[in-house]
């Protein structure tokens, strides 16, 4: 979407954007002195529980996400409303207290917003953070012999989808909404502390989508994952061997899938899985074996998967 802009905003003329259209990543950030960038970013989406104000807790963490995964601090955000002039404002009094509530547990504070009229609710935020210009975290960076680590499960997707279709538990709920509402700032800070090479946050793309784009971004390496290591959500898989997977599932199998290759026993629903999208999930972290030690002792975390040398492909071993 953004490629038509890339000739109009040559990075050659903009040289304290330090991370803008020139390739993909987590957010943008901008110099303003040796000493300070500002990050940027955004994000919104539709309901994907039915309580409102873990739904706004939700969108503002998914936000916010982006902000850690580059390695900044959230300083402000902006609210993001669409909201149909029909649906109960005190349902959307209860969104906005989610939302406002985990950005003043990030340390920051909503400092205005804008809404519009729309069929469907959506909320989100556009978030302004902080970072050091030398402490930036891009996705690209990994290099062979890195470890690969993940902060948080997989399936957020499939549950979701579960309860739109009314066969997800309350306790399979729960567990989801708690991993979703959980800020990656402790990650973030952990993976910095530790020397991480580079990170990225596991959103829409999905597992492979994310891992694929961080591989790519970082010349001569491939990521291989072992799928035994992978953490999945209570009721994940149950739900994905009933079906469950929503729309954007297909979408980045068709995007992601020349660059991924499975070994021979993993099953199509375990594909599947990796494929799904997933919301607020957890930091992929690359770290040198000597760090991992001391980055677990201060973040819990799975240890996934390896950086070998290779061209920007993803192994799926069993």
């Amino acid at each position: 979407m953004l490629q038509p802009l890339r000739d109009l905003f040559a990075p050659e003329d903009y040289p304290d954007l330090l991370v803008g259209l020139e390739r993909a990543d987590d957010a943008a950030v901008y110099r303003l002195d040796d000493s300070r960038a500002i990050v940027s970013t955004t994000d919104f989406f539709p309901p994907i529980v039915d309580d409102a104000y873990d739904f706004g807790a939700i969108a503002a963490a998914n936000a916010m996400s982006d902000i850690y995964a580059m390695g900044g601090q959230v300083l402000f955000a902006i609210n993001l409303v669409a909201w149909p002039a029909n649906l109960d404002r005190a349902i959307l009094r209860d969104v906005l207290r989610g939302g406002a509530e985990k950005v003043a547990e990030a340390g920051a504070v909503i400092a205005g917003g804008h809404s519009i009229d729309d069929r469907e609710p959506k909320y989100g935020l556009a978030v302004t953070g902080l970072v050091h210009p030398d402490r930036v975290r891009r996705k690209g960076g990994a290099r062979p012999g890195d470890q690969l680590l993940l902060t948080k499960p997989l399936g957020t997707g499939v549950v979701a989808t579960a309860l739109k279709n009314e066969m997800a538990s309350a306790e399979d709920v729960t567990a989801a909404t708690t991993s979703m509402k959980l800020l990656n700032r402790g990650a973030s800070e952990a993976a910095l502390a530790a020397g991480a090479h580079a990170m990225t946050d596991i959103t829409g793309f999905g597992f492979l989508g994310h891992a694929r784009e961080m591989a790519v971004a970082q010349e001569g390496v491939d990521f291989r994952f072992n799928l035994a290591r992978l953490p999945w959500l209570p009721g994940a898989l149950r739900y994905g061997e009933a079906g469950s997977f929503p729309g954007g599932m297909g979408n980045n199998l068709s995007y992601f899938a020349p660059y991924v290759t499975f070994s021979e026993h993993v099953s199509t629903l375990m594909q599947d899985m990796l494929w799904t999208p997933e919301t607020s999930g957890g930091l992929l972290v690359a770290l040198s074996p000597d760090a991992v030690t001391p980055f677990l002792a201060r973040c819990p975390a799975w240890h996934v998967g390896e950086v070998i040398p290779g061209e920007g492909r993803i192994q799926i071993t069993d």
